[in-house]
């Protein structure tokens, strides 16, 4: 059993408690989620509350993930296929490197436990993350599964 981070905050939580946004902001973007969906990073985004950066640099500070910036990094075909599209797309992230049966991950949210649970039920592997911005992610979703759905 891979070692898990005890993570017990939410993203809009570390984000107040840093000062990039406040209480007013995330539950504004709550409400914008409750009724259009989405990831809750990508709405403060939207909003314009927060850069897709201060996420990023958020989520390093506290927990330690580790950054990849991915715009200059090369993906196996092979590894992309280990994650469904439909599910890389769902959670934003994408699969970067596997050895043995350990996947490693891009996520631009790496605190969302279900996202970890469900890819590593498709794939049988223990799941690591690395953080990325969404745009980052969506450029390598793009680029990786165009066409495969």
């Amino acid at each position: 059993m891979p070692i898990r981070k005890v993570i017990n905050k939410q993203l809009g939580e570390l984000l107040i408690e840093r000062g990039i946004i406040n209480q007013n902001q995330l539950n504004e973007a709550l409400a914008v989620q409750k009724e259009k969906g989405g990831l809750i990073g990508e709405v403060l985004v939207v909003l314009g509350f927060v850069k897709e950066e201060d996420i990023a640099q958020t989520l390093t500070a506290q927990y330690g993930f580790p950054y990849l910036p991915l715009a200059n990094y090369e993906v196996d075909a092979e590894i992309v296929n280990a994650v469904p599209g439909r599910v890389a797309r769902q959670y934003l992230l994408i699969p970067i490197d596997k050895i043995g049966n350990n996947l490693t991950l891009a996520m631009s949210n790496p605190l969302n436990a279900q996202a970890i649970e469900d890819v590593e039920l498709l794939t049988s592997c223990n799941v690591q993350t690395f953080v990325s911005t969404s745009s980052d992610i969506k450029a390598a979703i793009e680029k990786y599964y165009k066409g495969k759905e």
